[in-house]
């Protein structure tokens, strides 16, 4: 027997928010876009089903280490470059550049709010 992957839970001070960059970085929309009883923002696949969920809740703590995940992101319908203009224009911001002239390599980006989820665009 095995175990798929439900979710991948990201922990923030502001579940509303970042759960409203990645709808905007990703696509998927929020099939649970929180409450005041349940304060967490879910992301869902375009037809609803698509697995893994992308997952915010709120923690009262703030972030004390590196983190030791995060979403490589490819681009489907621009190149590497116009997507992260793209995702610069959301919020993010730049964080290292290891892009290579010829197309190669990737950008480290961090999210608008938290600047806590490090993201690379390939």
């Amino acid at each position: 027997m095995t175990s798929r992957v439900r979710s991948i839970t990201f922990d923030c001070a502001d579940p509303f928010a970042i759960g409203a960059f990645w709808s905007a970085v990703t696509g998927r929309p929020a099939v649970n876009d929180g409450t005041a009883e349940e304060p967490e923002v879910m992301l869902a696949g375009p037809d609803g089903s698509a697995l893994p969920n992308l997952l915010f809740i709120p923690v009262p703590e703030g972030k004390t280490v590196k983190n030791r995940v995060h979403l490589d992101l490819q681009p489907e319908d621009r190149t590497r470059d116009e997507e992260v203009a793209r995702l610069i224009g959301l919020g993010a911001t730049l964080v290292a550049d290891h892009r290579a002239p010829d197309g190669t390599g990737w950008a480290l980006l961090a999210d608008p709010n938290t600047r806590d989820y490090q993201f690379c665009a390939a």
